[in-house]
Parts: C-alpha cells; structure tokens; sequence
C-alpha cells in the first residue's frame, strides 16, 4: 500500500470490490466493530450509512457519560447500530473504566445471594447504560466458576453452584431488560472450568456433555427460558463438544446445541474475533466466516482491527459465499434476528435524561448498599493508628483493564504505597510500619505465589497486620483481622474501608 494513500478510502462502500451491493450488505451487518477515540470516525458513520450491524465501546470511548451519551447520538444519525459494550459492575466496567465501578461484581452479589438485590443493581447499572445511548449490555457473565486459578473469570463469576449462578444470572438479565437494555449473556457453552485465558490461546474444558449439561448449561438455560434477547459465545473448546475448535467456530456448539437443544433463537454474537484463539489461529478474516457458518449472528471485534481489516473480512465473507462455503441465507438468517434485535430496542421504554454513568444517586445507592452486604470481617482490626497501606498490585487481565483500584479514596489519612511482589522490600515495609496500623490489600493472592510469599513475610513480623482481599477469598491467611470484597470496584473498597473503620459492629450490614 502507498504511504500516500488514504488509509478509509473505499470505506464508503465497505468493501473494494464490485459486486452484489445487498450481498455486501448484509456481510457488512454482521460485524459489530471497535474504534479509537471519544468520536466517531468518518470511517465508521460511513460504514454504518452502508449497513454495519453496530459498535462495541471500550474504556478508551469514554471520556464521562455526556460525551457517551452524544457519541451514541452522532451514531444513531447514521444508521440503526446495536450499540454495545461490557459493563458488568464489579472490576470490568467500561463506564467507569477512569473511575471504578460504583457496583459491586457478580462475585459479591453471589457471596450476597439475595436475587432481588441482584435485579436491583443490575436495573441501576441499565438506567447508567440508557441515559448514555447503549443499547446492548455484554452481561451478565453466567459462567460457573469451577477453577479456583480461572485467570478470566474469577469475581466476574456469581459462584461455582450452577444453581446460584442460574438464578442470579436470570435476575441480571430481568433488571436489565426491564430497563429497556438487551442482556447478553456468556460465554457460551462455559468459560468457568478453564485454566487459560481466551484472549491468549484456545482454553479447554475437558467436561463430558452429561457434566456439560449439569453444570456449566444451566445458567445459559435458565437465561433462555427467562427471554434473554443475546448469547455471547467463547473462545474456549470442549473436545466432547467442539473437538479441537473453539465454540465460537463450531455448529456443534452453536447450532446443534443451542439452537436445537435449548431452543434459542435470538441473538447469538461472538466473542472478540481479534482475541489469540480465533485470530492467531485461523485469522480474523476466516474466523468471521467460520463463526458465521457455525451459526453466529453477530462478529464482535475488540480495539486491534481496523478499517482496511473491516473493509477486508466483508471481502472475505462475500467471498465465502461465491465459493460455497456460507450461505447468503445463512446471512439473511442472521440479519433478521439482528433486525428482530433492534425492532425490540425501538419499542423498550428507556429513562430519559442523560448524566454521567454511576453518578446518579440511585445507581451509587444500591451498588455500596450492595457491597455493603456482601463484604465480611474475620478476626478484629482494632482503632486505626496512623495507618499504612501495602497495596500488592499485580498484572490486570485483558477483560478488566488498567480500571483504578484500592483504597486510597476512602482512607485519606493514610499512607499508601503500592509494590509489585518481585520488588517489594518486606524489612523496609516493615520499618514504615512500625508503631502504625498496618493494612495490606491484594487481588486474588490465591493465584500469585510471589503475593503469598510477600503477605506470609509481612504477617510473620507483624500478626496483627489486616489483610484486605479484593479477588476471591480462598486463601485466607492468619491474619488480625481479614476482610474479604469479593471485587475491587469503587463500591467495594469503600465497604472494606466503612468496616475497617467501624469495627466488627457493622459486619454483614
């Protein structure tokens, strides 16, 4: 390609090809894309103008709940996109991805497991998602989390009982779609058992179809039977299900199971097709078709793609067509559930007015009073003196994303230093300490040996010292006082700071 040329020339036609335009089209409304930027490019209102299925927002769109909420605008002059985007509440929000959710996750609602509580923030969390123009909510997450070491899923998850996860994930997608937000539920057929990220390799899980259908199905029925409008599929393969292939790529999967046994018949959208499993393996442009044939409707894109790679996977589908290997009635099928999608958004009553996400006073209500009730205190803390904070930081997952963490705005008179383990000096911690409250806050020590290692040295010295988990409390160290979150949202550390403050008093409010 010249250096000179425009890099969207031909985006207007989504395509550099002649040929059939409605073929082109209805490739084109199978791809829910991503871009850079608090506005929309040229290059995706052109592309929306000639038949794009829709956008997915990352942190990088957002700059406050106005811009959101123009941006959405802006979008919906050009075309009728599903605007879409992953706000779970708890450590992924894109809302409030410079800010912190004001809710807690599902691994809090679950430690909770009050399903009227769950309705409740999930509705909050619908109300923030309108008031911006988002129509299509990427959650709830109805993975059973089986794997302790899970290194996706983890607090995203409501539990490891399928029977938890099922009724909690039927009351997300109830307080959503009440609000006029269409839930879309994953990852299908189960992201819970695996001990690889997606984003990075095809995870395994080695269930049989009897455990698939006791365990890991449940939620994803329960969901379908409680009217879920969307299905996201995962990265991840079932070698009893899918052989060697993700479940995105398979018609096993998606087509023989979901659609015929279980009966769905909405929205089915993938996974990120520019996450290591599909695209360093097949390719992203492969992978659309493959998705498609398998029985997707939607191809969701993540920030890596970009408008020549648009212009080329619409190329690429129409080509698959011309040689057999997709059906433009496959298209047409998948058009029609996106067209059904959309007809719902246009009758949904949504709340009016606009507002920065998670600042209403409902939203920032329920998600602490929830927080409030799911964090607990083992052991006793004591009046703080002076306190000092070690914050043990370690590498964020792709999912979640550099969103803020700890506790630094609900303890102000405290010093806070935030170490990695590999160079955490624990004597010289120590040194600082002395004479003080001593307060160490990690995520998921139970998955970092080197956290543990630095925890158990500090408590060896210091026994009275509190621990703060804001992962999954599995290991439990003998601490003072131990306080678990069961997430690091905003909402969350403001609960641990109110019960580190107060005492044991509070404890299960």
């Amino acid at each position: 390609m010249s250096a000179t040329r425009d890099p969207l020339a031909g985006a207007a036609d989504l395509s550099t090809r002649t040929g059939d335009p409605g073929l082109h089209r209805l490739a084109a409304g199978a791809l829910l894309i991503s871009f850079q930027g608090t506005t929309a490019p040229d290059w995706v209102l052109r592309g929306l103008e000639d038949g794009l299925g829709g956008v997915c927002l990352f942190g990088f769109n957002v700059a406050g709940g106005e811009q959101v909420a123009a941006l959405s605008a802006r979008l919906n002059e050009a075309g009728r996109p599903v605007v879409s985007l992953d706000e779970e509440g708890g450590d992924v929000t894109r809302l409030a991805y410079h800010t912190g959710s004001a809710y807690p996750g599902n691994a809090a609602l679950g430690a909770v497991d009050d399903v009227a509580l769950t309705e409740r923030v999930y509705h909050a969390m619908a109300a923030d998602l309108a008031r911006c123009g988002v129509n299509l909510d990427m959650g709830p997450v109805a993975d059973v989390n089986t794997a302790d070491d899970n290194p996706i899923i983890g607090t995203r998850s409501f539990g490891s009982s399928p029977g938890l996860v099922a009724r909690h994930t039927v009351a997300a997608v109830r307080g959503l779609q009440s609000a006029g937000i269409a839930a879309c539920v994953k990852h299908f057929p189960g992201h819970g058992a695996t001990h690889q990220d997606s984003h990075l390799e095809i995870p395994r899980v080695d269930a049989s179809l009897d455990l698939l259908r006791e365990r890991e199905l449940v939620p994803f029925l329960a969901a379908i039977e409680a009217g879920v409008k969307s299905i996201m599929t995962a990265h991840v393969a079932v070698p009893e299900l899918t052989g060697d292939l993700p479940a995105t790529l398979s018609a096993r999967a998606l087509t023989r199971l979901l659609r015929r046994e279980l009966g769905y018949d909405g929205v089915v959208l993938t996974d990120a097709l520019d996450m290591h499993a599909i695209s360093k393996n097949v390719g992203l442009a492969e992978g659309a078709v493959r998705a498609l044939a398998a029985g997707a409707d939607l191809l969701c894109l993540g920030p890596l793609p970009t408008s020549e790679d648009v212009r080329s996977m619409v190329d690429h589908i129409v080509d698959a067509v011309a040689e057999g290997r997709l059906t433009a009635e496959r298209l047409e099928e998948a058009a029609a559930r996106v067209e059904r999608l959309r007809d719902w958004f246009a009758g949904a009553h949504l709340p009016s007015g606009s507002g920065p996400a998670g600042e209403g006073a409902e939203g920032d209500a329920v998600g602490l009073h929830a927080a409030r009730r799911a964090v607990s205190l083992t052991g006793s803390a004591g009046p703080l003196v002076d306190p000092f904070v070690v914050e043990i930081d370690t590498p964020p997952t792709i999912a979640v994303g550099e969103v803020p963490w700890g506790v630094a705005p609900w303890l102000p008179e405290a010093e806070i230093v935030r170490v990695t383990p590999a160079e955490a000096d624990a004597g010289a911690l120590l040194g600082r300490a002395l004479e003080r409250s001593l307060i160490v806050v990690v995520k998921d020590a139970h998955r970092h040996p080197d956290s543990r290692a630095l925890i158990s040295e500090l408590l060896a010295a210091r026994p009275d010292a509190v621990v703060m988990e804001m992962g999954l409390p599995i290991w439990r160290p003998d601490a003072g006082a131990y306080i678990a979150t069961y997430g690091a949202a905003r909402a969350n550390a403001q609960a641990a700071v109110e019960l580190l403050s107060d005492g044991p008093s509070v404890a299960g409010l």
